[in-house]
Formats: C-alpha cells, structure tokens, sequence
C-alpha cells in the first residue's frame, strides 16, 4: 500500500487536517442541505484554511528556514511536507470555487439570490452606486501609491486590496488600495429583489475618481496571508502581558505565506507583486471568483434568508435544572451533567450570577481560556468583585487568536478587584473549572463546575460539549488544590478525583489503556471507546496499536485530526475511527474503559495531543451516577448509529460516507428532539405535581 500521507503506523497532522476540512466542504457540496447552510459551510473551511496557513504553514516555513530538517512521526521532512500541503491546498482552493461557481452561486440565483456584475445594471442602479462610493466609499479609502520614493505598503494580514495598474505620458505605475474592511463586503441594490454588488466592483468601477488625470489600464483584488503564531520567549518576558500585547501588533505584519489573486489579473502585475511580497510560486492561489470565502458566513446569515436556512436548533432548559431556580439548592440535591448545545448553557451563567449576589458566597475561583466579546460570566465575576467576594481568576492570555480579547477583559477583572492570574511560564491553562465556597449553616460547601468546553456563551450554542456541577466533598478538595497548584507555590496533591496535565494525565490515560489489554490477555471482555477533536500523540498511539493487538475492541470518534491508522491487520485491526461533521462542531471529550465490568467514563479538556498531556494544565474528571453513566452510554450508542453525517476512516486515512439501509438517524437532531421532549415531559410532571 503506498502511503502518500504518511508512514504505515502514521498519517501526517498536517494532511489529516486537511483532509478533515475536505469533509466540511463535502457539507457545503451537501444537496440535502438549505443553500444558506452550505455557504455557512463553504465560509468555514476558509476560516480553517486561512488559520491552516497563518499557523501550520507558516510553522512549517520557519523550520525550513532554520535549517531543521528532522522528519515528523509520519516521516515527512518539513521540505517534504511543505511540497505535499501544498498540493493539496491548491486543490483544495479549486474545489471550493468549484463549489461556488457551479453549484452554490447557480442555487442562490434559482431562489431569487444574485450578485450583479456592473453591466448588468441599469443607468439608475449605477448612479446609486456611484453616489454610495462618492458619499461613503471615497471618505475612508486610502490609495497608495508604489515608486522609487514610495515604497510598496505593508499589508496587513487577510486584509482585501486592489492593485491598480496607471499610465500617464505613456509611463506605467503601480498603486495599491486597501478594500475598507470597516464597510459591509456586498451591497443590497435598491428594489424588491434579493440582489447584491460586492464592495471591490463598486470601488473598481469608480477607481478613476481616485486617480484624476491617469489612464487606469487594469484594477485587480489580492491578499496576503501572513504569519500568524506569536513568538514570546516567556523565560525573558518580564511582563507577559506587555509581551503579548506586542506580539498581537506584530501578527498583522508577519511575513507572507500566501497570495491569493483574481484569475484574470495580468502577469506585470502579479510579478510586481511576488517580486515586492517574496513569495515563491507554491504560496500562489490563482482565483476564480470573490476572494475570502469567509465573506459568506456573515452573508448565509442575514435576516434576509431565513426562508433558506434550515430551521435553528436552539438550546433547551437543561434537564437537571428544570423546577430549580437556585442553582446551589439544584446542585447539593444530586450531581447534574449537562449536553451543549442540545441543553442551555445559562445555568453556567446563573451559577457564577447567582455567587455574585449570594450573601453566603465567600469566594469564586475560576479559569478563562475563551470568552465571548461581550460575556455575561465576566460581568458576573466584576460584581462578585465589588460586592466583596474574593475573585480569583485565572486568565490565559496565550489562546491563540483571542489573546486581545482575553487581555481587554483581564484588565477589567483586575480594575474591579479581582485577583488575575495571567497563566504560568511554558503552560496554557486550558481547563475548565469554577470554584464557589459558600457558607451553608455550620460548615463551609465547595460548589464546583468542570467542563469539556469554554466558558463561552457565543460558542456554547454551537460547540457540542459537556458540563458537571456537584458539591461532593471529594472534588471540592481536588478543584481547591488545582488553584492552589496554580496561582501559589504548592506541592501537586494526590489527586482524590482529578488527573490534571501536565502532572499526571498522560500516566493515567497509559495505565487506563494497559489495564483494558491485561483484561483481553485474560480473555476477558475489553473496550475502549473515546471521542475528541484530535489523535495525534505518537505514545498513545502506539499504546492503543498494542492494545488492539491483544485483542481490545476500540472505537474512536474524532472530529479532526487523527495520525492514527486504523483497519491495519497486524496493527489495528480491533480499532475503527468515525469523524462526525454537522450542525455543531463536535467538541467534548469522553473517554470510556470497560475496566472488567466497571464501565468507567470521564469527561476532559483534553485531546489526546502532546500540547494537551505535557505542555497545557488539564483535567479529566469521572462521572460516577450510574444514571449519568446511561446518559454517557446512550450518547455514544446514538453517535456511532448516525447513518447521516457519520463517516469512517479507511486504512489509507481517507474517509468515507457509512452505506446504511437502516432508517436515517442524524444524531445532532436526535440529540436536539430528545432535549426538547426531556424538558417538555419534566415541565409538564412539575405542573401535575403542582
């Protein structure tokens, strides 16, 4: 078998990445789906290729120019991989125009959705237009010019530009132009119908009244593409947070990784501009169409198009919290486990809202990884703060991408009295965890939240994740010594509950694995059945490859990456690896060992990564009600029965859609009916009771 994307034992990270967003725009190529959806889609793995470029290529680029030339697990060298990505990128690119141009843009026009070119537009529409560019276009465009005395600009990353070709006096000049990103990217024309411009044709059309007095020959739209991952040497940062600060204003203007340009744009142009950016032909993206296809999230979105968007799945009241409306008295009555989007995130919220006003609250403790720009938690915490609670929050500035936002919020938490704690040297907190210690009566009651996903209301309506609130003494005492780990100088505990990265997750996760194979070398019943975001550390791999040749049977669902092979005789044959790509991006991370009959499940923040085990501070938690325990196994018994968006990894690592004659079964929407009926019935039980 040739092994294009890897080794035998190893599929590259990188390639299994990609080959992951070619499954999100195989849903935006979908015909089940409402057109809206499928340009959601389509706006998504442009999202995921532009952070792709910023990120892993440009990472790949810099060990090319260092020298470093090691290969990776799967044996690739950085050259090797940087030529194969690159292949595959282009590709990639073309399919998504393909997309667009032949199916999606077609679809739209059908129902009454079109983009108009300026020749297609009547004498009145094209005075409108000229009147939108005069009044508000022209005020905030800036035209650069490019000569001996006027260097080219410096571009900053993503952003939209045109590069306009001038004669005077029969002499030839360069300018460039930046599409104002402060403006809507299209246009609705005046009338009944859904009709659209984009903003760069309206600007092209009127370019002259930019340049008065030159001949304008040619006028095409490109971006750049830079190097996005920051660069901080925390050992010398005296103060990380001024380091960051610096290190966001330098992303804009990190070196080019990729041009994107118009098919169309003439070769004196693009020569003009590889020669003025650096590039090599490999970071070349020739277009046909709109640049940016992450203009089209916003677009699918609109008011305007509800009528072609599949009907919103919105969150439900959570089960364990129905017929509650004090969070503390919900949580001392049982352990309540929570399934997002599917159930509300607003308990969470009410949880940290409820502490802030509570007279028996003495203090919140609580971890930030990503937030929404406008979060009702951080709001919370300010309030405890100034109503007297000690606030202590753990704020990670190093989330990549959200480092802004996450500083403008610490400062905030920091100016009304809360104690901030900007991460730790060479780790990123990445856990999820609340602490409330509250006065109950004669004796003091740690309330705690642990969960798989960011305490991010924005994304909690789309990321699919899990939450756990108890009050048991046991975890109380394991979250209390976790921020005691954290913000002091305290010994590692033994762990009652937790197991916490970097100290002791990896070992367990080993030991976890180890014991299912001892069971099946006993000819007992072995199981393990895990689902993540990304399978890429080369130990549990391994791991796992002995464990399904001892005869462990193992099901992994994981939505990403995955360098694991499966199917492989000799190596893998006990292990299959589904990937589920839907509505929701599948985000939460369970892991389930058969343990002889114990039947053991835990919730994480982790992946089975290398940043997750060794280089992030995580946790993992068990879930012990056996009532909850059926929740877990129902959940797992839905997802590997979905016959809709279910796919199943072939041993060349491609992926394939499951041939099913059973009834369909999506279990997204199961999920979201089944919530829906849950909280239905308790309403209705509460008010009989009533």
């Amino acid at each position: 078998m040739h092994y294009k994307n890897g080794s035998k034992a190893f599929i590259n990270r990188e390639v299994s990445w990609l080959d992951f967003n070619y499954r999100v725009l195989e849903e935006a190529r979908d015909l089940n789906l409402p057109v809206m959806d499928r340009l959601k889609f389509l706006a998504i793995t442009a999202s995921n290729l532009d952070e792709f470029f910023m990120v892993r290529i440009a990472g790949i680029l810099d060990q090319i120019a260092v020298g470093y030339a090691k290969p990776d697990p799967a044996g690739l060298a950085p050259k090797e991989q940087i030529s194969l990505l690159s292949e595959i990128c282009h590709d990639m690119v073309k399919q998504q125009y393909q997309a667009l141009n032949d199916e999606l843009l077609p679809e739209m026009k059908k129902k009454g959705v079109e983009f108009k070119h300026f020749k297609e537009l009547s004498k009145e529409q094209k005075l409108y237009l000229a009147e939108y560019f005069k009044e508000v276009v022209y005020p905030v465009i800036t035209p650069m010019a490019v000569d001996n005395s006027r260097p080219f600009p410096l571009l900053s990353n993503n952003s939209l530009n045109l590069a306009v070709k001038l004669t005077v006096d029969e002499e030839s000049k360069m300018a460039v132009l930046q599409v104002p990103s402060v403006l809507d990217r299209y246009m609705r024309l005046p009338g009944e119908e859904r009709h659209y411009v984009m903003l760069e044709d309206i600007i092209k059309y009127n370019v002259c009244e930019l340049f008065k007095g030159y001949d304008i020959e040619a006028v095409y739209a490109f971006r750049i593409t830079r190097n996005g991952d920051l660069a901080i040497d925390e050992d010398e940062a005296e103060d990380l947070l001024i380091e960051i600060e610096k290190s966001i204003k330098k992303r804009k203007w990190g070196a080019p990784v990729r041009l994107e340009y118009e098919k169309k744009m003439d070769e004196d142009m693009l020569a003009f501009l590889i020669e003025k950016l650096e590039l090599h032909e490999d970071d070349l993206y020739k277009i046909d169409g709109p640049i940016d296809p992450t203009l089209w999230m916003d677009f699918s979105f609109m008011d305007d198009f509800s009528d072609l968007r599949s009907e919103p799945m919105r969150p439900q009241p959570a089960e364990d919290f129905i017929g509650y409306d004090n969070i503390f008295e919900a949580v001392r009555n049982h352990d309540c486990l929570m399934h997002h989007p599917y159930e509300s995130f607003d308990p969470v919220v009410s949880f940290v809202s409820q502490a802030a006003t509570d007279p028996s609250v003495l203090a919140i403790k609580q971890t930030l990884y990503r937030v929404s720009a406008d979060s009702p938690i951080i709001k919370a915490l300010i309030k405890a703060a100034e109503n007297g609670k000690q606030v202590t929050v753990l704020v990670e500035l190093k989330a990549r991408f959200d480092e802004e936002n996450n500083i403008i919020w610490a400062k905030r938490l920091e100016h009304a009295g809360c104690h901030v704690i900007y991460g730790l040297v060479g780790l990123k907190i990445h856990c999820k965890t609340i602490l409330v210690v509250r006065r109950e009566e004669d004796q003091i009651r740690r309330y705690v939240h642990l969960g798989t996903g960011n305490y991010n209301d924005s994304t909690a309506k789309l990321y699919t994740d899990h939450g756990y609130f108890t009050c048991r003494d046991a975890f109380g005492a394991d979250v209390s010594a976790l921020f005691n780990l954290l913000t002091g100088y305290a010994k590692e505990p033994k762990w009652k509950k937790l197991a916490v990265a970097p100290g002791n997750l990896r070992q367990f996760f080993m030991r976890a694995i180890e014991t299912e194979i001892k069971h099946a070398k006993k000819g007992h019943p072995a199981r393990i059945v895990a689902k993540m975001n990304s399978l890429v550390d080369e130990d549990i791999i391994d791991k796992l490859y002995e464990a399904s040749n001892a005869g462990v049977k193992i099901k992994l669902l994981v939505r990403g990456m995955c360098c694991l092979r499966s199917g492989i005789k000799g190596q893998s044959e006990n292990i299959e690896v589904y990937s589920i790509v839907g509505t929701f991006l599948e985000h939460s991370r369970i892991y389930y060992f058969h343990d002889g009959g114990q039947n053991r499940y835990y919730l994480s923040s982790a992946d089975w990564m290398p940043r997750n085990l060794d280089r992030r501070v995580e946790t993992l938690f068990p879930i012990g009600a056996d009532h909850l325990k059926q929740r877990m196994e129902d959940l797992f018994d839905v997802t590997f029965n979905d016959t809709v968006k279910i796919r199943i990894q072939n041993p060349d690592g491609s992926y394939s859609r499951i041939k099913s004659e059973e009834k369909a079964l999506e279990s997204q929407v199961h999920f979201h009916k089944q919530a829906k009926q849950t909280a239905k019935e308790k309403k209705e039980a509460l008010l009989h009771i009533g």
